[in-house]
Order: structure tokens, then sequence, then C-alpha cells
């Protein structure tokens, strides 16, 4: 069967049909692949108690077993997904899922482009890619500074930075608040897939605008290679007022739902103490969300002071003192300083 390397496969322009069980597919595929499983959850299960407990020859009979009644139903799926009729394919590690797939769909008059050693190949070159050196600019601030908002800034016009968005890519806004308003996290195979690929897609020459986080997003983890990285690059600390951040974070948070914001709040009740989580909790009740926040700053400014602190072997800080949150004039004041310098 005709086979492709995996930097062949990525390449070719057409729709990826992956062929494991539906489970395997959700804890995390290539970005864009459809499923189209050879086997469900159950069917797998069988078949790999069988190949350890009987033998590997009952466990292909069993599996075509499986396969039999279910090839026009799969051919009838596979042209909806794919009307074009011409595919890329994978399964696992390139065997006999996707072989008994690419020869049924060849049957049916589809043309198919098979993956090479199959996802397990993908996903070496993901993991991989973490480690691969890039250039970097880190922007820090306290929160509030509204650094997300500046990153979006620069990736638009009229600045059109390269930028990676963490928080976005992990639907999280990295803190105890950072769930709120979010969907649901991916795994941490899909958020290293999706990771890998927005990186795949930067430019390699170009320094990348990337906000200061913590190794930890929500319950994601950041690669250790490229979090390392990210550690070891010059930041751009955004100085904004109290004030300012105040504002700005009553604004966000008396949108969001009072229930999950007093959740939230409970769950920083060790930090802030006792007083201060009644006090928050209060300020919520009658919809004071600047008293909320002031209250939340007091522990937030304390802990990312400490974070804003020089590093061993960080190449070097510069401050950039903004008057209010606006990320277009801070994305502007930002630039302005890797020019000066």
């Amino acid at each position: 069967m005709p086979r492709h390397s995996l930097a062949d496969f990525q390449s070719l322009p057409y729709p990826i049909l992956d062929v494991r069980a539906p489970i395997e597919f959700a804890q995390g595929h290539v970005p864009g692949a459809l499923n189209l499983p050879l086997f469900t959850d159950e069917e797998r299960a069988r078949i790999g108690t069988t190949y350890k407990q009987v033998s590997q020859e009952r466990a292909v009979h069993l599996g075509l077993e499986f396969f039999g009644p279910k090839m026009s139903a799969m051919v009838k799926q596979a042209q909806k997904l794919v009307p074009g009729k011409e595919v890329r394919l994978h399964c696992w590690r390139g065997g006999m899922r996707s072989g008994a797939v690419l020869w049924l769909l060849e049957l049916a008059g589809f043309k198919v482009h098979l993956l090479d050693h199959g996802y397990k190949d993908y996903r070496r070159a993901v993991l991989a890619s973490f480690e691969r050196p890039r250039k970097w600019r880190v922007i820090g601030g306290l929160t509030g500074s509204g650094k997300t908002d500046v990153l979006h800034a620069l990736a638009a016009t009229p600045y059109f930075q390269p930028v990676l968005n963490l928080e976005e890519l992990a639907h999280h806004k990295g803190s105890a608040f950072g769930a709120i308003g979010q969907l649901d996290q991916p795994t941490q195979e899909q958020f290293e897939n999706n990771l890998a690929a927005v990186l795949a897609a930067l430019p390699d020459d170009a320094p990348i605008w990337v906000e200061d986080e913590s190794r930890q997003i929500g319950r994601l983890t950041i690669p250790s290679g490229l979090f390392e990285q990210i550690r070891a690059a010059p930041r751009w600390v955004l100085e904004v007022p109290r004030a300012a951040r105040v504002a700005k974070l009553a604004a966000e948070y008396g949108a969001e739902n009072p229930v999950e914001l007093a959740a939230a709040v409970e769950r920083l009740h060790k930090r802030l103490g006792g007083l201060a989580t009644k006090q928050a909790l209060a300020a919520i009740e009658t919809g004071d969300f600047a008293q909320m926040v002031e209250l939340v700053l007091d522990y937030y400014d304390k802990t990312y002071t400490y974070g804003l602190a020089q590093r061993p072997g960080e190449p070097g800080r510069t401050f950039v003192p903004v008057a209010t949150s606006n990320a277009a004039r801070n994305a502007e004041a930002l630039l302005a300083t890797t020019v000066a310098s």
C-alpha cells in the first residue's frame, strides 16, 4: 500500500480520516482530523484482550467479524465526510486498521494517502517540536494589565506581529478565575497537538510575542522544552496603575456569572484569609465588583510582584509605563521600546 512520510502527509491538502477508536480520538488527534472509527471502544477493548489472553490470530479473526457487517456503513460515512473522495488516512501505527480501511475505501473509489507509522509518528514529531529553539519576547505585568489584550492587538492591524496565545489554546486565563466564561479545557495531548500546529505556522526567523505564564494553565502543563525557552527570554513588563487595572477587571468580572465568581473566591479562601473572603463574597452579592477586585488584587499583586523579579540567567527586563489598560496604545508603547533598543 502507498505510504507517506509525516512531512509529505502534512503537505497534502486533503481531509484527514483517523480510523482509531472514539476514545483514542478524544484523547488526542491531528487538528482538523475527522474520526471514522474502524472499531468502537468496546470492540477495540475486546480485540486487545483477545490478543493478550488468546492469540494474535484469534484477535485478527475477531476484528474481521466486527469489520465485515459495518463495511457498507463505513463507506457511506466516508462519503459524507469527504465528498471529494480523496483523503489522508491513519491509525495508531500505520498497521492493520488503516490497511483495512484503505482497502475498503479504494474499493469504493476513494484515492487514499496513508501515513507511514501512523499517529504514533505524528506524536513523536509534536513533542520534538517544543525543543526547537525560537526567538521569544515575553509580556509580563500584574493582574489586570491587559497582557492578553495586548497580544491580540500586536497580532492585528497595523502591527501583524507573530504571537502565541497560550491561554486561548488552553481555554483558561491562568488564575483561580481563569475558567470562568471559557470552554472546557482540552486534554493535555490535544493541547500539545494544537500548540504544535500553531507553532508550525509561525515564522522561523522573527521574534514571537507570548504572555508570561506559570508552568500550569488550569489543569494543563506547558511542555518543558517550550516553557524553559520562554522563561529564558527577555521580558517587557507593562506597568499599569492599579486604579486602571481595578476598573478593567471589575468591568470584565461584572459581566460574568456571580455564582462562578463566588466559587473562584472560595477557592482562594486560604490565601485571602477569612475576613477578605467574606468581604469579597459580600461585594459580589451586592454587585460591587470594584470592591471584590480590590480585595483579590491584594493577594495577586503580592504573588505576581514576586514573579516579576529578575530570574537567574534572564537576559533582561524592559519596563513599559502606561496610563491605562488600552490594548492598542499599550501595544504601540511596547513596540516603541523594541525599536529604541
